[in-house]
């Protein structure tokens, strides 16, 4: 008479399978909320440099006015009658705008702050021209150009 032979047994218990479920969905978990931030931030980058274009844009419509009023006040002025770069001290415009004060379609959500200051760099007289552009999710951007007093 032959022994009867043991039965071997294939496959994985209930709780193997449980843990190893709660393995794979820990290592999805971490995975998924790293692609979730990458997607989110991916855009990042872009609005940027959409934030940069502005600040340069702006501080490229100061600098090409004279450092003197020709008509001798900086009060009362609307944007689209600036005639010297004193007049943009202090502007604040909620949506970036043209040079005659329109609203740029699509650049709404930025907020564009104009600072001009004096200053002095090896002995030359300079208007500082500083340009900060904010936008919720970016860091404030600031650019500043500088203008010789003549």
């Amino acid at each position: 008479m032959t022994a009867p032979h043991k039965l071997e047994q294939y496959g994985a218990t209930l709780v193997e399978l449980i843990i190893t479920i709660m393995i794979i969905s820990v290592a999805l978990t971490g995975i998924l909320t790293i692609v979730n931030q990458s997607v989110r931030d991916s855009a990042n980058p872009v609005v940027q440099r959409q934030a940069i274009a502005i600040a340069e844009s702006y501080i490229e419509e100061i600098s090409l006015l004279p450092v003197t009023d020709p008509d001798g006040t900086n009060s009362g002025e609307a944007r689209a009658s600036f005639d010297n770069i004193d007049d943009y001290n202090g502007l604040i415009d909620t949506g970036a705008k043209n040079q005659t004060g329109q609203a740029i379609v699509g650049l709404e959500n930025y907020t564009v702050a104009i600072t001009i200051a004096d200053t002095t760099l090896s002995s030359v007289t300079m208007k500082a021209i500083t340009a900060s552009v904010t936008r919720p999710g970016i860091d404030t951007i600031r650019l500043t150009a500088y203008r010789a007093n003549y």
